[in-house]
Formats: structure tokens, C-alpha cells, sequence
């Protein structure tokens, strides 16, 4: 094989994966939108598994073996023909149904040779050394294995021909086994005798095997390791290498640099380059004449112009009949389009079907209900429509959703794509500050600064302020925050962060006093309190003595274990606890917020952490406005306003 920017061809037993099919094929099930979100939750959005089928599945070569005639389908760049070359190599091995004879045929090459040969004649043509009475001696004593590759690659002129021939070749020679591959959706017609399956997607162990023996075959095996250690790190990434053809494209990416771009637009827009252009072009394939009226770029500006309609709408799985509703009014205003309403119709549907059988950007998940083929190509999509389409109405409708983490990746992307970032940082900057509006959010983000004012530290001070607003908030179950996960926000901020429990005594026993605090809330505290005692030691004396005091009145392991002690003795020892460390750290303090209070405060938080990503992407914006972004994150209303 050699595909895409490969410099030179690889055998297919250095790197092939075997391949798995589902018999039943997934856009023929009969479920409702609601059967494919049962197993998501898109208001946590966990990167919800739209790609994830749930099927049964095969390996390819039992399928082969099971069914005498059989067509494998699947999904553009899914290895089809990958498999096929495989069985043929085996079979000619001996090491799959040895008793057959392989032919391997190219649909296209067949369809368009000179003379129109029938398929017998084309047969033995490829095969220099058999006569015709070889080959027919061979086909009559049903010992041939033929391969029929790439249906949907013959051209619309070509078709009803080659399709009736396949039928008479097949009824007549049906004692020999028969596979053949086609793209889902490309065309529509069946062969009776034929029993249909489809290729699945790689599966995490799939795309580990294939990574590895990638690697392997390049003499860099430990590149192996890393680029999966990368990948697992990335989900949006990790869920295109599902694809086959995909995933190939990033090991070739990953094994320039080692590592994806910083850019993760970039990367997202050589894999659509691929799927829109190249896989075709390069094997001189022409597809239908509705949707090849369509330029690049306008079919970007459809897919873009789909996927924020829907994105927008919280929609992943969408019906057909909406789908080419939105098709219809995008295509309308174009100069191909149609006056004709029935015909306009019946060229949306024929579009879609189109992009599902061309691209593969869009699948029918079940009878009549389709989404993007990954999650991260909609997220891309919505964010090209938000750069390629500006206006105040559109960003300010966009800030509403800045909170929300299905949109992260939309953020992103946007400033990713924009030639200039800085109106668009500065509104999201204006949007997060007012979720804090509240008068009591408001005292306590005033409480932050003055807390991190105090710590002289080499340091950002905005790191520090980051690092006592995550564990401040760490203290209420309420929040979605925890000990091992509240500094993130200050990390990101000032990488040096990382070693702040070796570097600096007065951070760390502040830590020490928090985990204490939080772990007391539940139990009895044991390490961390030791910790805070013994740094308090060295830095607060007159703190130690007191921890000291308070250290001989925990219960101990032994008492708490039937919760008896602890459920009487604990509660009072907390808050004298919290009322030590107010006065000698003033941190920990009961802020009691209601829900509300606690709603907006846990969207100020994962904003902040979205417009810091966003700030340190690979965007660009001008020093003047990063700084000012900087200098002004977590202050008050009244703090940004004087400044």
C-alpha cells in the first residue's frame, strides 16, 4: 500500500491490522435519537462516543469464510481495500482457503479498459499466464476466490453495465466464492445472493497494534509509545484515528515532528483535505454531477453552515428529512440550484448522500438518522462558520454558551482559525467577568487577590490567585473540583507550579491546611494534617503549637472506623479547626454560598480555565491586549473598572 504523502510503498504484512465487520449494518437499524444518546450525556459532554456502535462484531476473514458471497462495506478510507489485498496475499500464501485461486479485479481499471471486455476476458487478461480455458477450468470447478474492489469508483455511465455483468458472472460461476467492497451509501441497488456486512472502526486495541507496528516498520519503536501516550492525553484527536485512513495520516504528521500541531486546526484541516479532495483525486475517481457541481470551498461552507445549525441547537444525531431542509435553503441561492422546489428536494437528499458516500463527514447512525462521522469534525465545522460568518448578533449569541463545556472546543478552534484574536479574547473576557456579578461572589473574588497579594512568591501573581480560588472552592462537594485537580488552573497559568510543594513553604502549608480541612469534612484527617503541623513548624510557630493542641484531640484511626466518635467529636473539631487557620492563614473560610451563588461561581471557574487555554493556544493576539487579559482575570468588577 501507499497512501497519502507516504515516500514509498509498505507491505501490507508489516503493518496490517485485522480487520472486524458488523453483519448488521448500522444505518439499516431501526432506533430513535433517543436509543443512540442512551449511552451519553451530552450536558457532562465527556466527548460523547457518537462513532461508538455497540454491534456485535466479526473478524473479517471468518465473514469471508462464512458467507460464499458476500460485500463488504464501509465508510471512505475504512481499509476495504487494504482487506481485499490482504485476503488475496493469504489466499495466494495458502494460509486462507487454500484450495481457492485469488483474482484480484479493480472495478474502475475493468469498467473503462479498452474493448469493454466482459469480466471472464478482463480475468484472464490480468492473469498473463492462464489461457481462457485455464481460467474457466478453474471458475467451473468453483476453486476461485475473486475479489471485486471499489464499486462505488465506477463511473455513473459505467454502472448499469458493470452491475449486470457482475450478476451474470456471479449466477453463472456461483460455486466460487465472491467479495466485493463498496463505499455505504454510494450506490443504491442489491445483490440478491449477496449477504451484505460492514467494516467496523478501529477499536483502541486496533489503533494501538497499528500505531505500533507503524512505528516498528519506520525503525522508531519508542515513537510508538509516545505518539499513543499523546493520543490517549487528546480526545478529539484520538477519536479520528478510528478511521484507518486516519489514523495513517497522523502517524505519518507524528512521525515528523513527534508530536500533533500546536494547532489543532491545522491538523483537523489535513484530515478534511484528505477526505473533501485528495483520497479521490489521487486515484482519478469522478463522483456523481450534482454534488461535483459544488467547489471545495462551497462544500466546506455547507458542512460548516450543518454542523453550527445543529451544534447549536445541543443536536448530534439528526433526522434526513431536517438534514436536507438545511441542505435545500443552503443550495438554493446557488447558480446550479434548481427553481423547481421537487427538484431542489430531490438534490438535497442526493447531496447528503453524497457527503455520506464521498467524505464519510456524515453517517447514517440508524434508519433515517444521521450525525457527523466524529464529534471533533462538527465542533471544527461550527467553528469555521463562526470565523467565516462574524457578526456582533452571532459572537454575542456564541459568549452566551462560554460556560458550557460541550462548546470548548468550538472556543478553540475559532481562535485557532481567526487571522486576529484580539475582539474575540476581549468579549469572552467581558462575558466571564459578569457571571461573577453576584455581590457576595464578588467579596469573595476581592478576598482572592488580597489573599495572593500577601504570599511573595516568584510566581505569577495571577497563578497564585488561581491556585486559592481552586482550593477555596475545593472545600463544597458542590463544586466540581478536587484536591488532585484544583490546581490545574494555576498550572496553566505558571508551569513552575508544578513543584510547588518542594518550592515554596507558605504555598504548601497553605495546601496542607486545605486538604486537611477537606478530608476532615468526611473523616478523620491523618497525613496531611502531620504535613501541616510539621511545615507550620518552620515557618509559623505559634500556629504549629496550636495545630499541636488541636492534633491531641483528634479522634483517633480506631475510634472513627464505626463513625460513632467522629459523628459526635468531629463537627465541633472542624470548626475550631477553620476558625485556627482563618486567623493565621485567613484561608478556609465558610463562604456559604446558595446554589445559585454556587452555580455561577463553578462557571466563572471552568470560563477562566477556557479563556486561559484559549490565551496560550497557538492564536494570535496582540501583546498589549494578552497583557491586559492577564493583569485582569479574577479581579472584582470594581478592580477591572478602575484599571
Amino acid at each position: 500500500m501507499r497512501v497519502l504523502d507516504m515516500e514509498q510503498p509498505i507491505g501490507l504484512s508489516a503493518i496490517y491490522i485485522n480487520v472486524n465487520t458488523l453483519e448488521k449494518i448500522t444505518g439499516r437499524r431501526r432506533l430513535e435519537i433517543a436509543d443512540l444518546l442512551t449511552e451519553s450525556n451530552p450536558d457532562e459532554f465527556d466527548r460523547i462516543g457518537l462513532a461508538a456502535i455497540r454491534e456485535e462484531q466479526v473478524d473479517g476473514l471468518v465473514a469471508v469464510q462464512k458467507y460464499q458471497q458476500i460485500m463488504i462495506l464501509g465508510k471512505p478510507g475504512s481499509g476495504k481495500t487494504t482487506f481485499l489485498k490482504r485476503l488475496a496475499t493469504l489466499c495466494s500464501a495458502g494460509k486462507f482457503q487454500p484450495s481457492q485461486v485469488p483474482f484480484f479485479i479493480t472495478l474502475k481499471d475493468w469498467a473503462e479498459s479498452e474493448g469493454r471486455l466482459d469480466l471472464l476476458e478482463y480475468i484472464t487478461q490480468t492473469v498473463s499466464s492462464s489461457s481462457t480455458s485455464d481460467v474457466h477450468e478453474i471458475l467451473r470447478h468453483g476453486r476461485a476466490l475473486i475479489l471485486l474492489d471499489g464499486l462505488d469508483e465506477v463511473r455513473e455511465a459505467d454502472t448499469k453495465r458493470v452491475i449486470q455483468q457482475i450478476q451474470d458472472f456471479t449466477t453463472r460461476y456461483h460455486a466460487n466464492s465472491f467479495v466485493i467492497t463498496c463505499r455505504i451509501a454510494a450506490k443504491d441497488y442489491t445483490f440478491e445472493q449477496f449477504t451484505e456486512v460492514e467494516v467496523a472502526d478501529f477499536n483502541k486495541e486496533q489503533i494501538q497494534e497499528f500505531s505500533t507496528k507503524w512505528f516498528t516498520f519506520k525503525n522508531d519503536p519508542i515513537k510508538a509509545e509516545t505518539f499513543l501516550q499523546k493520543l490517549q492525553k487528546n480526545p478529539p484527536i484520538q477519536e479520528l484515528a478510528a478511521t484507518p485512513l486516519l489514523l495513517t495520516l497522523l502517524c505519518l504528521i507524528f512521525g515528523e515532528a513527534a508530536d500533533f500541531p500546536a494547532n489543532r486546526a491545522e491538523l483537523y484541516e489535513e484530515g478534511l483535505d484528505v477526505l473533501l479532495k485528495k483520497w479521490d483525486a489521487k486515484r482519478n475517481i469522478e463522483r456523481d454531477q450534482i454534488y461535483r457541481a459544488l467547489s471545495p470551498k462551497r462544500k466546506q461552507d455547507l458542512l460548516s453552515y450543518l454542523a453550527y445549525s445543529f451544534f447549536e441547537q445541543s443536536e448530534y444525531f439528526f433526522k434526513q428529512q431536517r438534514v436536507t431542509m438545511i441542505i435545500v435553503e443552503f443550495i438554493r441561492n446557488l447558480s446550479l440550484a434548481s427553481s423547481d422546489e421537487t427538484v431542489l428536494n430531490l438534490d438535497g437528499v442526493a447531496i447528503l448522500r453524497s457527503i455520506e458516500a464521498q467524505h464519510g463527514l456524515l453517517v447514517e447512525r440508524a434508519k433515517g438518522i444521521y450525525s457527523f462521522s466524529h464529534l471533533t469534525f462538527q465542533e471544527y465545522f461550527a467553528a469555521r462558520y463562526i470565523k467565516e460568518n462574524w457578526t456582533d448578533d452571532l459572537l454575542n449569541s456564541l459568549m452566551n454558551h462560554v460556560s458550557e463545556k460541550r462548546w470548548r472546543e468550538v472556543f478553540l478552534l475559532t481562535v485557532s482559525l481567526m487571522i486576529n484574536a484580539d475582539s474575540f479574547l476581549l468579549l469572552m473576557k467581558q462575558k466571564i467577568d459578569e457571571l461573577a456579578s453576584d455581590k457576595k461572589l464578588q467579596k469573595f473574588l476581592k478576598w482572592v487577590n488580597q489573599k495572593s497579594d500577601l504570599i511573595e512568591a516568584p510566581y505569577s501573581p495571577k497563578a497564585i490567585a488561581a491556585f486559592y480560588l481552586g482550593h477555596e472552592m475545593t472545600l463544597s462537594s458542590d463544586f466540581d473540583l478536587n484536591p488532585e485537580h484544583d490546581l490545574s488552573l494555576a498550572w496553566k497559568l505558571d508551569r513552575a507550579l508544578v513543584n510547588l510543594s518542594r518550592l515554596l513553604p507558605p504555598l504548601r502549608l497553605d495546601r496542607e491546611l486545605y486538604t486537611t480541612l477537606d478530608t476532615a469534612l468526611l473523616f478523620p484527617p491523618q497525613g496531611y494534617f502531620d504535613n501541616a503541623v510539621h511545615t507550620a513548624s518552620r515557618i509559623v510557630p505559634e500556629l504549629s503549637r496550636i495545630l499541636n493542641q488541636l492534633g491531641e484531640e483528634l479522634p483517633k484511626r480506631g475510634s472513627y472506623e464505626t463513625g460513632a466518635r467522629w459523628s459526635a467529636e468531629g463537627e465541633h473539631w472542624v470548626i475550631r479547626f477553620r476558625q485556627v487557620i482563618n486567623e493565621y492563614r485567613q484561608i478556609g473560610y465558610d463562604w456559604q454560598f446558595n446554589d445559585k451563588q454556587k452555580q455561577q461561581l463553578q462557571q466563572y471557574y471552568n470560563a477562566n480555565k477556557l479563556l486561559v487555554d484559549c490565551l496560550y493556544s497557538d492564536c494570535y493576539v496582540n501583546r498589549e491586549v494578552r497583557e491586559s487579559i492577564e493583569d485582569t482575570l479574577f479581579l472584582p468588577l470594581e478592580e477591572i473598572q478602575r484599571r
